[in-house]
């Protein structure tokens, strides 16, 4: 499966589409256009930034509605119960999410970051906010099960909304004076990640599932995944590239005013998704799952909700923020990091998943 392919096609070719195998030409261009133009024209950075609802940059959330309406619109809607009933996919997503995942950000920053209180923090919150947005795209590309990622995206975003404040306290506020360290405070309101939530995912999923529901009751599900698919599938591509493009242009000049500690912040997020990966894909191999069900496992354990961590930083720390920085640092790091990871995972199937295996 490819982000650029209809099911059938990806399920045909076994591969990636010429255009997604040049994925890493094309978010390296945006990388570099991004940063130009953050430089070259004054006060860029401050109109994208400017444009919010609800603490939400506009410009942003249309580029990942865009990313992620045609995804969702390859969705078969009518296999989610096969997820469902797959209780070792959905515990072990669980566990590593809300248990794992938090505990392990937190254990790298005090270790990289233990006198910068601020990037610490800010790398905490971005722990803490599990991926509902750019993991459908990377998920897709290494041909992971899109049902699958459906229903733990959906999975996270409940449990985003219960429990995001609550681990914020224990992890920033709890553990830390148990352990005699330096203590923080986080204040967010559970009405704005749940706005977060149905901005990121509720607009995209209902769009997508519309659109499948309309277009097969009209012309049939061959026709939906052999003609109507393949002229929205590069869609993704580009809103991936445009919200690329953004996030550079928004964030060039502390890049570059800033390198050594963009480097730091840069180190134990490195480390964690890495860790977060290879982690739960082996963990995934273990307990007998497909490489599809795997590679959405481990996907959706290493991608993190940035627009949420970075709008929660500046929300209660403000704009010019060492805790805003370490937001802004994780998408940079984490698009390339993850990217890779993709060619890692495609790698592993032949190697670690015979053919009788893959599902």
């Amino acid at each position: 499966m490819s982000i650029t392919e209809a099911p059938n096609q990806a399920a045909r070719s076994g591969r990636l589409s010429t255009l997604d195998r040049l994925l890493p030409v094309w978010i390296g261009a945006a990388m570099v256009l991004g940063l130009l133009l953050g430089r070259l024209i004054p006060g860029l950075n401050n109109a994208l930034d400017a444009v919010k609802i609800g603490g939400i940059s506009v410009p942003i959330a249309l580029g990942l509605l865009v990313m992620m309406y045609p995804v969702l619109a390859k969705v078969r809607y009518d296999r989610l119960d096969t997820v469902t009933r797959d209780r070792r996919l959905l515990i072990s997503s669980l566990v590593i999410n809300w248990l794992i995942g938090p505990a392990v950000m937190f254990v790298l920053a005090w270790l990289f970051l233990p006198d910068q209180p601020a990037y610490r923090t800010g790398l905490i919150i971005v722990g803490l906010a599990r991926c509902i947005a750019m993991v459908i795209i990377w998920n897709d590309l290494a041909c992971g099960d899109r049902e699958a990622a459906a229903v733990l995206v959906a999975l996270n975003s409940i449990f985003q909304v219960l429990a995001f404040g609550l681990l914020g306290w224990f992890y920033l506020s709890v553990l830390p004076g148990w352990l005699g360290m330096e203590q923080a405070g986080l204040s967010v309101s559970a009405w704005d990640i749940a706005a977060s939530v149905l901005v990121f995912l509720g607009i995209p999923l209902a769009a997508g599932y519309l659109t499948r529901k309309l277009g097969e009751r009209a012309k049939g599900r061959t026709w939906y995944e052999e003609n109507l698919l393949p002229r929205i599938g590069p869609v993704a591509l580009y809103g991936l590239l445009f919200t690329i493009v953004l996030l550079f242009a928004l964030q060039g000049d502390t890049i570059i005013s800033q390198p050594w500690d963009v480097a730091r912040i840069a180190l134990p997020l490195l480390a964690y998704f890495a860790i977060m990966w290879a982690g739960s894909f082996a963990l995934g191999k273990a307990i007998g799952l497909s490489y599809e069900r795997t590679t959405t496992l481990a996907f959706t354990a290493a991608g993190n909700n940035f627009e949420l961590a970075i709008a929660v930083a500046i929300g209660v720390f403000g704009v010019t923020s060492g805790q805003a920085l370490a937001g802004v640092v994780g998408p940079l790091i984490e698009v390339p990091v993850l990217v890779g990871l993709v060619y890692v995972s495609l790698a592993a199937r032949n190697r670690l998943f015979p053919a009788t295996e893959q599902s």
